[in-house]
């Protein structure tokens, strides 16, 4: 898949999510297969910029691969000027925000509430488009609610005014996260459009990657509940794709590994005290299946020293190691 000058390593792309795609994991999901990894949303008012948690949202030092960039706002000047600055700090594609359902985002007519304006959304991606040169994509939903899904009209907005790819969740704003994902709008989609168009919404496995790939004509897919705490899930998919088989699961000694690496470099970008504090979510998503009953993870949350996490997680893998283990004696002496 092509996203103006620059060809993606495959058609698998991590969305953008708040609080969610930092540097750690988007090299992390990098790493494990997928062909694009897109950051988390910054605002396009420029009074929040030099926060620090801005700050670090637009930190890409040292990363590999096309860095894309996610902005969100609903003036288009702004819009304009937040592209223009990111792209001075090392964005090579600017992704606008259509798509988000968060209260929040909506009630600053920012995200999937500019839906409800085609004539605005047109305004902004001129004003984008015009102000960077570099390619724009834009993240939209189907519609506002299942009884207004514009997405067709909004798509062909998109195409007329330069953007260069378009990625579609298969769910209105009304719909939050709730129920299932519906793809029939996005093959509407692609069927109108000649830019290239990514299939997004509840695809957690490689069998529904393919299904949604056959079923919409989508050139790529995109990724993001799915690969929380299973950023395996790319190399997974890409497997299947190109064979048709699918990758054995990924042993406790592996999950592991990967899994301390990412909370490792998760302390070191955030610093001791924020970083305990934000791997305590990732490590709930990888320990979801393992941890049922929360006894770890309720423990994990209390502890507020990184190392103290590390030590821990190590602890904690030393017993799952042994419980299968012995679990494998029990199973070969029946």
């Amino acid at each position: 898949m092509q996203i103006g000058p620059y060809k993606l390593e495959n058609n698998l792309i991590l969305a953008p999510m708040a609080g969610v795609t930092d540097r750690p994991f988007r090299q992390l999901c990098k790493s494990m297969g997928a062909g694009l990894v897109v950051s988390e949303m910054l605002s396009s008012n420029p009074a929040v910029w030099n926060s620090e948690k801005s700050r670090q949202r637009m930190d890409h030092q040292g990363e590999s691969g096309i860095r894309s960039v996610q902005i969100a706002g609903s003036e288009p000047e702004l819009m304009a000027q937040a592209a223009i600055h990111n792209v001075k700090n090392g964005a090579q594609v600017i992704d606008i925000n259509m798509g988000c359902p968060a209260k929040k985002v909506n009630k600053k007519l920012a995200g999937s509430a500019l839906l409800r304006q085609p004539q605005l959304v047109e305004q902004i991606v001129q004003a984008v488009v015009a102000a960077v040169d570099v390619p724009v994509t834009l993240k939209i939903r189907t519609g506002w609610d299942p009884e207004h899904r514009n997405g067709v009209e909004i798509a062909r907005i998109a195409e007329a005014n330069g953007i260069q790819s378009l990625a579609v969740h298969g769910r209105t704003r009304a719909c939050m996260y709730k129920g299932e994902a519906e793809y029939d709008t996005i093959r509407a989609i692609k069927q109108v459009v000649n830019i290239p168009v990514v299939a997004n919404g509840d695809i957690r496995s490689p069998h529904k990657a393919r299904q949604v790939l056959e079923h919409t004509g989508a050139d790529a897919i995109m990724v993001g509940r799915g690969a929380q705490g299973r950023p395996w899930i790319f190399r997974e998919i890409a497997h299947y794709l190109k064979t048709g088989e699918l990758l054995p699961a990924p042993t406790l000694t592996e999950i592991r590994q990967i899994m301390l690496e990412h909370i490792s470099n998760v302390h070191q970008f955030y610093g001791e005290f924020l970083g305990a504090r934000i791997a305590r979510k990732h490590v709930g998503w990888y320990l979801a299946e393992h941890d049922k009953e929360r006894q770890f993870r309720f423990a994990f949350n209390a502890i507020e020293i990184a190392a103290e996490q590390i030590d821990a997680l190590n602890l904690y893998f030393d017993a799952l190691t042994e419980s299968a283990v012995n679990a494998g004696a029990v199973a070969n002496y029946h």
